[in-house]
């Protein structure tokens, strides 16, 4: 028979002598001594995190270096003028900034219902068997090369698509006014545009989005779960109150990193646009364009002026993606999901 016994309460003594308190159980800490392949591994990942900052910035002091005749050249209205005539020292982004912006808004429009949906079905319906498949379909579909969906979307979707564009101009039109297209010539007015080229880049990151929603979904915590079925929840039920408030800063920080990589598109977007220097006001007409296709389409034409703008504009969408990556990177940290999986 045991019994526990209880440490000794230590008693005060005669007034004035002070009472004895028990020291306060302290953790030890335990450590090894490094070993010399330790420091070596330790000082090669730091060399490798650093280097990604070292090469960051530069990048940016290159477009800076090469783009900085034309930011004197023209000063702040780079960012102000509408017009790209390097000739005249008449050039800016404020054309193109705002289509790239659009075409990127159009893609997550379309990608992010479809990439959720999927995430949630292979992390929480499809049968376990099946699930490894299609994760490895998604990421087979992250790693086909952009010039690929340029080519399908040009050849393949565009001309299949003018008949849905018709029907939107034709019923939504005159209720939504940047759904009217202002020309009824089928054969130009309803091709290479903002909207088409939304769609092409919108398949483009359903893969980001989706891996990255699916990997948050799946770490949701299994005791949380359990609880709810043990409430009488449905499958939908514990999705909706346990998967996706847990999933909720991972899938903004996975909705940002695709809005980065739709507004750093070139090339799906260099082959179906046809380049307008006009600010895009009907997305189903024919005109479009970004700062990323402005600089591949200009660039074999350039002199040392129009390379040097060209240069300035690539170091305004660096910026921009940039700022919108490490956005994404503070949500996710900050988040229930991202704090759970950088323990």
């Amino acid at each position: 028979m045991t019994a526990a016994v209880e440490p000794a309460v230590p008693s005060a003594g005669a007034p004035g002598t002070p009472r004895r308190v028990a020291d306060p159980d302290v953790p030890r800490t335990l450590s090894a001594p490094a070993t010399p392949g330790d420091r070596v591994f330790r000082g090669l990942l730091r060399a490798a995190g650093l280097s990604v900052f070292a090469i960051m910035g530069l990048i940016a002091f290159f477009l800076l270096l090469r783009g900085a005749d034309a930011l004197r050249a023209v000063g702040w209205s780079f960012l102000t003028e509408q017009k790209w005539q390097t000739a005249a020292h008449t050039f800016g982004i404020a054309a193109v900034l705002p289509n790239g912006l659009l075409i990127a808004v159009i893609a997550l429009v379309i990608a992010v219902p479809v990439a959720l949906a999927t995430a949630v079905f292979i992390s929480e319906y499809a049968p376990v068997r099946l699930r490894s498949a299609l994760v490895s379909l998604i990421d087979l579909m992250a790693a086909i090369p952009s010039i690929v969906y340029g080519l399908w979307g040009l050849f393949f979707l565009q001309p299949r698509i003018i008949g849905f564009v018709r029907w939107l101009t034709n019923h939504l039109g005159d209720a939504v006014p940047f759904l009217k297209v202002r020309t009824g010539d089928v054969g130009t007015s309803y091709t290479s545009s903002t909207f088409i080229a939304g769609v092409v880049v919108s398949l483009m990151i359903v893969p980001i989005v989706t891996s990255l929603s699916r990997e948050v979904f799946s770490q949701a915590p299994q005791g949380e779960r359990e609880g709810a079925y043990a409430l009488g929840s449905t499958r939908w039920g514990m999705v909706r109150t346990v998967v996706l408030p847990f999933g909720r800063g991972g899938v903004i920080g996975a909705i940002m990193l695709g809005f980065g990589r739709a507004m750093g598109e070139t090339i799906a977007v260099a082959l179906i646009i046809s380049p307008s220097f006009r600010t895009i006001t009907h997305v189903l007409e024919n005109g479009a364009n970004s700062i990323s296709a402005l600089i591949a389409l200009r660039f074999g034409e350039s002199d040392a002026l129009s390379l040097s703008a060209l240069m300035a504009a690539g170091l305004v969408l660096f910026a921009l993606t940039l700022l919108v990556n490490v956005a994404a990177g503070f949500v996710i940290n900050r988040s229930r999901s991202g704090a759970s999986t950088a323990d």
